[in-house]
């Protein structure tokens, strides 16, 4: 390898050091020819025109590539051709060899991995987003070899490890991207390790604030988890041993998000959450006792801890469409602390770490089914030219999070599908014609309708009929990727004729009075009647809903009078916009971009930012700025969709506004306690109060308080000061 004096000592110490991690890595997986293709991709990489050659956070690219080769090998079990691909990416995207050298030099498949590589490159240069096409493409890429996919997921993980060095905007970007697209489909393809590490490094950046709460309490607590895991454990290791088994057993702390989500869904703080480990019981067995030595040990951990039946899943006797085996189950242990207990072989675990790659490894070709299926799926979804870009993507990410169900075809095949899916998803997966013309079924030769839920073991029949055709209501009966595409679909052929029929009625009609349709004529006519497209427009003709006399009626008038009204509606519009803001800061408060003066903008109420929260400014559709705090509910979904409408916002200093601010608080109802709260807020704090709402039950009581503050630190000072309010349980901020 040569290296130019341009690098620095630390970074040529981390090259070498990489370098021969990677080859001691992939030493144990591959033959001698194979490592020294390895010397020879990377000899390629560091040649001389690529050592200054850096990312956008400054790093060298070549540091960047061998770390993704390393975590290929060691974190997804891939070997020669996918470590070759990562090592080659840079080199291939930089010219330094093009692809036809590659296949000469390295075979096929590698060619075909970095050609894959390479279109994924080009569309991420394109400023790819998925309200553009090029996203779909992204995909498509993706579902034709799953090494790709494989090798995206490592660069993303490597870049999220990284993400430090970025700047703020970028942070932000690429933790949305990865939070929105790439964690769930490292989920999906059994990556669970990379999934959680990855929405634990998007909330680092997106949520700061909790994460390092969460993250503070987890090390506080560590000493007393850890004494209770090795409690819990002890008996279980001794039963174990007696009966000769060969195993180990872990306690292992949840991931933060995961924690983060407990909390929210439950409502609750930190200390109340129990469940923040999961034990995990991994054997040394054969392939042939693997069953039978799992179901042993969960019978002796039900034997010694009471178990939740409701909480047994048993993914050894069914396994997920992506190799996933295991038995789970949640026992209570000591203290009265529910604990889940995951039980599994060293195979399964190996498998449950490293998805796909390790699935492949033992169970050969035929572990790729589930898979192939799921790449062909999202194949026929990303094809279907009619599918608009934001549909695309919902439809695309319903595949990504799911958990299974199985059921059985009139000839005993099995089939998979999401679970809730219905008996109408079933018809939709068996044919795109059997769905449309579906009136209903038998399910274990019971007559059932279209929105019978499936149950595992569940044998389906369909029955249709040729005078059926879909309804628009069926969209809220199917739940898979699958149906919603294809009824969709089906939908758009329907209400396209109907719309074909609808003009020519319209046509022949405007001929009659002389007229001739135009384009701005029809827009007008779009508009006068509330339809949201002109295909709408022309489908209400076809079927009766809009009085031709009132379309006459309409064209009579003066098309000046006409633009005149709707000139007066648009200032009448913009007066209400700028009533609707009499309560908000001077514009001086806030600067957009630094540059921007003399901005309408206004606090989005999803989130109610105040002075002191990270914020950003989103462009909204009518015209204006909204502001929205970085943690707010709707950030990545804005980050994601809409990027190209995000504007940089920051305070101004030394702001004197009040902000509106809601806080939840949840506590005894005691005669006098709302009465304290109202003393501590507006006395105390002499904060003005704007709203208050109180419900009860049982004898809790919950609020919503809507208060005005200066900023983040009074706010903080205020929540304390309710929190200490004798009775009080919890006090949270809304919209965070």
């Amino acid at each position: 390898m040569s290296l130019t004096n341009e690098i620095t000592e630390k970074e040529r110490a981390i090259i070498k050091k990489n370098y021969r991690q990677l080859l001691t890595s992939c030493n144990p997986m591959m033959e001698e020819q194979d490592v020294e293709l390895i010397r020879k991709a990377l000899n390629i990489t560091v040649g001389s025109e690529q050592d200054l050659t850096r990312n956008e956070a400054g790093e060298l690219k070549v540091i960047e590539s061998l770390e993704v080769a390393l975590i290929v090998v060691n974190e997804l079990g891939l070997s020669r051709v996918a470590v070759i691909g990562a090592l080659l990416y840079d080199a291939i995207l930089e010219g330094t060899i093009v692809n036809e050298e590659i296949e000469k030099l390295f075979g096929s498949q590698v060619a075909i991995i970095t050609r894959g590589l390479v279109k994924v490159g080009e569309l991420y240069n394109k400023g790819t987003s998925i309200k553009n096409d090029n996203f779909r493409k992204l995909l498509l890429t993706f579902a034709e070899d799953i090494r790709v996919v494989l090798l995206i997921i490592a660069n993303r993980l490597r870049t999220m490890r990284s993400l430090a060095l970025y700047n703020d905007e970028d942070q932000q970007r690429i933790s949305s991207e990865v939070g929105y697209l790439y964690a769930p489909m490292a989920h999906r393809l059994g990556l669970y390790n990379i999934k959680s590490e990855m929405e634990d490094l998007v909330m680092k950046f997106t949520n700061r604030e909790m994460y390092s709460f969460i993250a503070k309490k987890l090390n506080e607590t560590k000493r007393a988890r850890d004494k209770y895991i090795k409690e819990f454990i002890q008996p279980l290791e001794d039963k174990l041993s007696q009966l000769g088994l060969q195993f180990e057993i872990k306690g292992r702390t949840k991931t933060i998000h995961s924690i983060y989500n407990k909390l929210k869904k439950q409502n609750t703080d930190f200390e109340n959450v129990y469940d923040l480990f999961a034990i995990r019981v991994i054997l040394e067995s054969e392939l042939e006792k693997e069953k039978a030595e799992c179901w042993q040990v969960y019978s002796i951990v039900t034997d010694k801890y009471q178990p939740n039946p409701s909480r047994l899943r048993d993914w050894i006797s069914v396994p997920k469409s992506n190799g996933y085996e295991s038995l789970h189950t949640t026992v209570l242990g000591p203290e009265q602390k529910w604990v889940e207990v995951q039980i599994r072989t060293n195979r399964m675990n190996e498998v449950a770490e490293k998805g796909l790659a390790a699935h492949w490894k033992y169970k050969g070709q035929k572990g790729e089914k589930g898979m192939d299926e799921w790449l062909a799926n999202v194949r026929e979804i990303l094809e279907n030219p009619e599918l608009n870009a934001v549909d695309f993507i919902d439809d695309f990410k319903l595949d990504l999070y799911d958990e299974e169900v199985f059921v059985f075809t009139p000839k005993g095949d099995l089939r998979r599908l999401k679970k809730g899916a219905t008996l109408l998803d079933f018809a939709f997966e068996i044919h795109s014609e059997v769905g449309r013309k579906c009136v209903g079924g038998r399910i274990n030769n019971k007559n059932v309708s279209i929105k019978y839920v499936l149950k595992n073991g569940d044998h389906v029949d369909i029955q249709t009929a040729n005078n059926q055709e879909p309804k628009k209501d069926w969209l809220k009966v199917v739940v898979t990727s699958k149906a919603k595409s294809k009824l969709k679909q089906a939908l758009r052929d329907i209400e396209f004729k109907e719309a074909e029929i609808g003009r020519e009625m319209l046509v022949r009609r405007l001929k009659n009075w002389k007229f001739e349709l135009t384009d701005q004529l029809l827009n007008q006519l779009v508009k006068k009647f509330a339809y949201k497209t002109v295909q709408d427009f022309m489908r209400a003709i076809a079927i009766d809903k809009i009085e031709f006399a009132r379309i006459k009626d309409f064209i009579t008038q003066s098309e000046k009078k006409d633009e005149e009204n709707i000139e007066v509606e648009k200032e009448r519009s913009a007066e209400n916009f700028i009533a609707s803001n009499d309560e908000l800061p001077d514009d001086d408060v806030l600067m957009i971009d630094r540059s921007l003066t003399h901005v309408d903008y206004k606090l989005a109420k999803c989130c109610n930012p105040i002075f002191g929260d990270e914020i950003f400014g989103f462009v909204a559709a009518m015209g204006g700025i909204k502001i929205h705090r970085k943690s707010c509910p709707n950030a990545v979904d804005m980050q994601t969709k809409f990027g190209y409408r995000i504007v940089k916002a920051d305070w101004t200093s030394g702001a004197d506004t009040s902000y509106q601010a809601t806080l939840k608080v949840t506590g005894v109802d005691d005669i006098g306690i709302v009465t304290n709260i109202s003393q501590v807020i507006s006395k105390e704090m002499k904060v003005k109060i704007r709203s208050m709402s109180i419900d009860s039950h049982e004898g809790v009581f919950e609020g919503t308080l809507t208060v005005f503050v200066d900023n983040t630190s009074s706010l903080a000072t205020l929540i304390k000061k309710i929190k200490n309010v004798k009775g009080v349980y919890t006090v949270s901020r809304v919209g965070a």
